[in-house]
């Protein structure tokens, strides 16, 4: 199976412009291609997770992947996808999340003996000239065909800023400024990208009478068409300190059974008969799938050792075996117990569990509270530092948040 035919069979190729010619390209190894992240957060997230594993399989096969990092496209906002305006980011800012980017990136792609290049398009677009854009770039776009464009729809509804009209031409100057200088043959992105990248295209064949090529892969979709990657907490970052190894083993863990397979085949490594054999799974067995997806991505991004604690402690959690001194923990002091005793809102509070004592009551009421696998129903329930022990206890929260509570 070539690598083209095998990115089909995983789902993840939604668009081409030339499929003919895409297929010799990354089949044979000839294709140099980039793939944009705009910094607009100090952690790549599982939004980012398709474009890694892309560039991660197509470099396997001896292409060599650019990872653009925004530092100049960061300043105006991707309006795509989008019904309000990004919020405007300084320069300082942008510079923090793009050295935080790099180094997560190194983590995952091998920028050694030349394999791949990371480039910042602040180092071209901070300079150019606003008249010289006019001339040189502004002049193959058409208005009105931009304003058809897709990742404008949303944000002409509530009023397109001019500011944001701007970023199809320069990510479409990304390109062929890449094109020129890095020898940048294809782009690859996220099928809401579309528009953008046939400007890039569009541009190269105008400036230059040469054609270059673009691929969109599949957005990461639920069953219910809504963006993998977000839970009631905010985003599930790649950055550990930020979404913890267990948490994110969760999340995974914790997918639809109508989207295990899926997420599977898009986002592991493992061979595609060993998933089409899963195909016929059912009951019990898509919980053993959901365990294999957990494990192989926070494999791919924590490595081998913190997925097997992230492992352990969900066993330990829900299964009642495993090793529980991988759990999420939360350490309180002797300070914590000055006034005698924490009831169990404070507790909550503490822990992380709830924002607020209202918060915490409202659970607590509605009892989806437990603490040592004792569902508490009273709100006034007090806690010493001494009933922690040694071992601390395990505070849960509904089904899937919980805590292990230690007094040092």
């Amino acid at each position: 199976m070539t690598l083209y035919d095998e990115l089909v069979a995983r789902g993840l190729i939604a668009q081409v412009t030339d499929e003919a010619e895409i297929k010799d390209l990354i089949n044979n190894g000839k294709a140099t291609f980039y793939i944009g992240f705009d910094p607009t957060a100090d952690s790549l997230h599982v939004g980012h997770f398709m474009a890694l594993c892309l560039m991660k399989r197509l470099q396997q096969a001896g292409n060599k992947p650019i990872a653009l990092i925004g530092g100049g496209t960061a300043m105006i906002g991707d309006p795509s996808g989008r019904t309000d305006m990004r919020q405007m980011m300084t320069p300082e800012t942008i510079q923090h999340n793009c050295d935080c980017f790099k180094k997560q990136m190194s983590r995952f792609i091998d920028f050694s003996d030349g394999k791949a290049l990371m480039v910042n398009n602040a180092d071209w677009l901070m300079d150019l000239n606003y008249i010289d854009v006019l001339r040189e770039v502004g002049a193959h776009f058409s208005v009105n065909r931009m304003l058809t464009a897709e990742c404008y729809k949303q944000r002409m509804e509530k009023g397109l800023s001019f500011l944001e009209f701007n970023y199809m031409i320069m990510q479409s100057y990304d390109f062929y400024n890449l094109f020129q200088n890095y020898g940048c043959n294809m782009q690859f992105g996220g099928d809401d990208q579309w528009s953008n990248m046939l400007g890039g295209t569009e541009l190269i064949r105008r400036k230059l009478g040469k054609d270059a090529y673009a691929m969109t892969i599949n957005l990461l979709l639920n069953s219910e068409g809504k963006k993998m990657g977000k839970t009631q907490s905010g985003a599930v970052w790649l950055d550990p300190n930020k979404t913890s190894p267990f948490d994110f083993f969760q999340y995974w863990r914790n997918v639809s059974d109508l989207d295990v397979l899926k997420c599977i085949r898009m986002l592991t490594f493992l061979p595609l008969e060993e998933i089409d054999a899963m195909d016929s799974w059912e009951g019990a067995q898509l919980n053993q799938a959901k365990e294999i997806l957990a494990f192989e991505l926070t494999k791919l991004i924590h490595g081998e050792e913190e997925a097997s604690k992230a492992r352990e402690a969900s066993h330990a959690l829900f299964a009642g075996g495993g090793d529980s001194a991988h759990m999420p923990t939360v350490e309180l002091s002797a300070a914590d117990f000055a006034d005698g005793g924490l009831d169990i809102l404070a507790l909550l509070v503490k822990a992380g569990l709830a924002p607020s004592r209202s918060d915490a009551r409202r659970a607590v009421e509605q009892g989806g509270v437990s603490v040592a696998d004792v569902k508490l129903t009273d709100i006034k329930t007090m806690y010493t530092a001494d009933s922690f022990g040694t071992e601390g206890l395990v505070v849960k929260r509904g089904k899937k948040k919980f805590v292990k509570v230690i007094v040092k």
